[in-house]
């Protein structure tokens, strides 16, 4: 059986980035995902951005998955994006609790992802599959590795339908982080998230921003190849072929690809995996 494939965006700033963003999305439809998901700025300062991206997506009769984060937002606010989401024909939702925008003052409505999950149920009953967020290697701002499994599972009792992974690099993070869950009761699907590296100077930028470690051997490999682009595409591109082989065999539901707006590393990959198409 074919491993499942889906696809992330973020929302472009200009018409030209749109336009980009288009042409990106109809290279890597090629792949038959099974759905193309679009993130949401801090606090939703990307809300318009996002619901744009949504419907050229719908519009091309592609799956859309749009993020949704509840920080520093009403409950009316969440339930007027919830009804234009199910107007645009918009079946599956990522629930993210979010970050607030800097400088920003309270927190709103919601604490919680778990709290919007709920809230979704209970406004729009099955009407959407949604996703919630899970953190192989903890989230940044978690008191423990327990209170992190703790919230997750209160994401899955709340209604969830299955979970995407921060992106990753060692694959015993994942493989711990499903089996300490599983021990909890949860038994959804938990969809690793994989992130190409096409350079490694943004690469270690994004993993120091959210806590996604790049294992030594991996980082002193890159560091080795100084500003040669050539060779940091293909290392990168034969690691992350090897990692999703590796979650593959080991029964992954799935895999979910941070495009970073991009077709050519993403193909390739699966090209390599004989994956899509």
């Amino acid at each position: 059986m074919s491993t499942e494939i889906s696809i992330e965006f973020f929302p472009p700033q200009t018409t030209e980035g749109a336009e980009k963003l288009q042409a990106t999305c109809a290279k890597l439809a090629a792949l038959k995902p099974a759905f193309f998901s679009v993130t949401y700025g801090a606090g939703g300062s990307t809300r318009e951005r996002t619901f744009a991206a949504v419907r050229d997506i719908a519009a091309a009769g592609l799956e859309a998955a749009p993020h949704l984060s509840c920080i520093g937002s009403t409950r009316d606010s969440i339930r007027e994006i919830l009804h234009q989401y199910a107007a645009t024909g918009v079946h599956r939702i990522v629930a993210l609790r979010g970050d607030l925008p800097s400088g920003a003052g309270a927190a709103g409505e919601f604490r919680y992802a778990s709290e919007l999950v709920e809230f979704i149920r209970q406004e729009t009953g099955d009407r959407f599959h949604i996703e919630v967020a899970a953190y192989p290697e903890w989230h940044p701002q978690a008191r423990s590795p327990k209170d992190d499994l703790l919230a997750f599972k209160r994401k899955a009792e709340a209604g969830a339908n299955s979970a995407i992974t921060q992106y990753f690099y060692n694959i015993d993070a994942y493989l711990n982080f499903v089996d300490a869950v599983r021990k909890l009761g949860v038994t959804l699907p938990i969809v690793p998230g994989i992130m190409p590296i096409s350079s490694f100077s943004k690469l270690a930028r994004f993993s120091d921003a959210c806590g996604a470690e790049i294992p030594r051997w991996m980082r002193k490999t890159f560091e080795s190849y100084g500003d040669d682009t050539d060779s940091i595409r293909a290392f990168g591109l034969d690691v992350v072929t090897r990692l999703c082989e590796r979650l593959i065999a080991e029964g992954a539901p799935g895999l979910h690809f941070y495009s970073m707006n991009m077709a050519g590393p993403t193909t390739e990959i699966c090209r390599r995996l004989g994956l899509g198409g």
